[in-house]
């Protein structure tokens, strides 16, 4: 069996005179203290760097993401929140549902819900059961919104009669799935954000101490397609 890590300097510590005994402990302890001073160190420089980008004034991006596929919007859902673009990503499985936070649905709709979460940018895919995204695209562009909603397509079917359709009443693009972190930006150049949307990166600021106390805490948030975008 492999001898314990802390087998040696015990033995060590065991083998040599008392003086020598204290004096390995303490250097064991000096060695100990710097490893956690260096590490806290890291932590508060990490924290200082990201609040230091706080100030930007780069406003978020809320896009709403419809696909009935979990997979697909999972992995969308994590490419745009990887990419260093500013999204603010909603996701629904249905047009329906995205109707309702458009505020389309009037009916079913409560105005301040609209108002709380108002869409930038809307990324649908074509095929999907009940609503469809060409349906759900000819009903976006069918309202006169005070600020008009970009509407991008996505399909995992290269049709050109299809691309042409959502084009005619309006699609600012097609894209082919998986979408790719170059169809990114281009999602990011259609949408222009409200000035109610939050700032990218706003975080509360921590102090070395908080950070001691809450740094082992965390967990990562979870992570998201790919594709090629038709001309």
């Amino acid at each position: 069996m492999m001898a314990s890590p802390l087998f040696f300097p015990l033995a060590l510590v065991l083998y040599f005179s008392p003086l020598k005994k204290q004096q390995i402990i303490e250097h064991i302890s000096k060695v100990s203290e710097a490893a956690m001073e260096k590490m806290k160190g890291e932590i508060v420089e990490e924290e200082r760097s990201n609040c230091d980008n706080e100030g930007d004034g780069k406003l978020k991006v809320r896009i709403l993401v419809v696909d009935d596929s979990l997979l697909d919007r999972k992995v969308v859902e994590r490419l745009l929140n990887k990419s260093e673009e500013g999204f603010e990503v909603i996701t629904v499985d249905n047009g329906k549902k995205a109707m309702d936070i458009l505020g389309l649905n009037e009916a079913e709709t409560e105005p301040a819900a609209i108002n709380d979460q108002s869409i930038d940018i809307v990324l649908t895919d074509y095929c999907m059961p009940g609503m469809t995204g060409y349906d759900l695209l000819k009903a976006v562009k069918g309202q006169s919104f005070p600020k008009p909603i970009p509407v991008v397509v996505m399909s995992s079917e290269n049709e050109p009669q299809r691309i042409s359709r959502c084009r005619a009443i309006g699609a600012e693009d097609f894209i082919l799935k998986p979408i790719q972190i170059k169809d990114v930006q281009r999602l990011r150049n259609y949408a222009k954000p409200n000035a109610s949307s939050p700032i990218v990166g706003s975080k509360r600021k921590m102090k070395p101490l908080e950070l001691a106390t809450e740094s082992g805490g965390g967990s990562e948030k979870r992570p998201r397609l790919a594709g090629v975008v038709v001309a």
